[in-house]
C-alpha cells in the first residue's frame, strides 16, 4: 500500500492526492505533522527517491526558518538530520510518498506519472 505523508492544509499535498485519486491509485493518507515517518523510514525514503537528506527539509516552512535550520545543517551528520526530521514533521518537505520499493519527495506531475502510474 502506498503511504502519502502529507498535511491536509497543504496545497501541494492536495494536488498529489488529486493526482492519485484521478489515476485510481489507492493510498493511505498519514498526517505528517501528527505522525511523521521515523528515522529508519526517512532514510529509506531518501535512498529510494534518490535524494540527499537535505532535500527532505521543507525549506519554505515556518519552523525551518524559526529554528535556523539552514545555518545548522552544515554541522549535522546525515543521521542527525534524519533524527531532527523524525522529531518534527513540520520540518519535512511534503508530500512524501512511499510504497516500500519506490518513493517521491514533493510533487511533480511528470515524476508522479513515471513512478506511481
Amino acid at each position: 500500500m502506498i503511504k502519502l505523508y502529507g498535511y491536509k492544509k497543504c496545497s501541494t499535498c492536495r494536488k498529489a492526492e488529486q493526482f492519485l485519486q484521478h489515476a485510481g491509485v489507492a493510498y493511505q493518507f498519514i498526517d505528517i505533522t501528527e505522525n511523521p515517518p521515523d528515522a529508519v523510514e526517512l532514510a529509506a525514503i531518501a535512498r529510494r527517491a534518490n535524494v540527499s537528506v537535505n532535500k527532505l527539509f521543507n525549506t519554505s516552512g515556518l519552523q525551518y526558518r524559526e529554528l535556523n535550520i539552514k545555518e545548522r545543517l552544515t554541522a549535522l551528520s546525515d543521521q542527525q538530520k534524519i533524527d531532527l526530521l523524525a522529531s518534527n514533521g513540520r520540518l519535512i518537505k511534503r508530500p512524501l510518498i512511499a510504497d516500500g520499493d519506490r518513493a517521491t519527495v514533493g510533487f511533480d506531475d511528470e515524476q508522479f506519472a513515471a513512478i506511481w502510474l
